[in-house]
């Protein structure tokens, strides 16, 4: 990817304060980078390495949406949402990770991720959706299931090799480890994870423009009620991307303009990361004001006592 003449700047800062005292602080990096993998501006370092985690979830599902998977299951837009989703494993959401397995002719003791603490079925895991996904393609394929996730099993290296060229990098040079769910996620730089959702934004190939589309008709199944990927994109429907992924990682794209944001909590506290997601929209004018103030009330302002505030701003190059 093409680097700018700077990839450093001051990061960002998140303080909490409690009745207008600082309580704790979060330092935070972020980039934007366009869908040609150059950045644009950038608040830390451009080049600091991070998991991916859940924000990869819009390209696995990329392995569904370029196999004719959805054609030979007849699967939905809303099957397709639950797919990218970290979902809270509501009934509408269990039943459309269900409705995947059911029209794939696949049993829910199939799914290999784990089961929530306190529930009964894999089918609420957060994840649920995506592994259903991946062997909705094992199915189609007519791949193994049992080892789905295994790194070298071939819906593993259709991922790979998806977002490999997507970043236009050669598949060997990834860093692959597992996630909590126990499909595999990938270190990146967080300039490169912006790359990722620049060109996702960009919707430049039919298989993405679904998943975009996808994502945007049906927020309420990618994350669910009062979470911040859903209220993002209903508040700026068809402007904006939005998916989050655990340690302090929040992406967001540009949707029409081929840009991607990257963010990392140092830390991984999540309230930063909307934190700051909220503040980078309003200083880059993704985001009107009014959206930007129903926003700060729900994820800004914590309580009576409480409230965040982001120190600094990008710095463009």
């Amino acid at each position: 990817m093409t680097m700018g003449k700077r990839t450093q700047a001051t990061a960002l800062e998140v303080r909490l304060l409690r009745e207008g005292i600082i309580e704790s602080r979060h330092i935070v990096q972020a980039v934007i980078s366009d869908d040609r993998g150059r950045i644009l501006s950038v608040a830390g370092n451009a080049e600091t390495a991070a998991f991916v985690r859940s924000a990869l979830k819009p390209f696995q599902a990329l392995a569904v949406t370029s196999t004719g998977t959805l054609e030979r299951y007849d699967l939905s837009d809303r099957d397709l949402a639950i797919i990218t989703s970290s979902h809270k494993g509501n009934m509408d959401q269990v039943r459309q990770v269900f409705n995947i397995l059911w029209r794939a002719d696949l049993d829910p003791t199939t799914l290999q991720c784990p089961i929530p603490e306190g529930k009964r079925s894999t089918l609420e895991y957060n994840c649920s959706g995506k592994h259903a996904g991946m062997l909705a393609v094992c199915q189609q394929r007519h791949w193994p299931l049992t080892n789905y996730l295994d790194r070298k099993h071939p819906v593993q290296q259709l991922i790979l090799s998806k977002v490999a060229e997507v970043l236009k990098m050669p598949a060997a040079e990834f860093i692959s480890v597992h996630d909590d769910c126990g499909a595999p996620t990938y270190l990146m730089q967080i300039s490169q994870i912006a790359t990722l959702y620049a060109v996702l934004a960009a919707s430049n190939n039919l298989d993405m423009e679904r998943i975009v589309r996808a994502m945007n008709n049906h927020p309420a199944m990618v994350a669910g009620e009062g979470e911040f990927d859903t209220e993002l994109m209903r508040l700026a429907p068809g402007e904006l991307i939005s998916k989050s992924g655990a340690e302090g990682i929040q992406c967001i794209g540009r949707l029409g303009e081929g840009m991607g944001l990257a963010i990392k909590v140092m830390d991984g506290a999540k309230r930063a990361k909307y934190a700051v997601a909220i503040h980078i929209l309003q200083q880059m004018g993704w985001i009107s004001p009014s959206v930007a103030q129903s926003l700060a009330e729900r994820f800004m302002n914590l309580g009576k006592y409480k409230r965040l505030e982001v120190i600094g701003e990008l710095s463009l190059l």
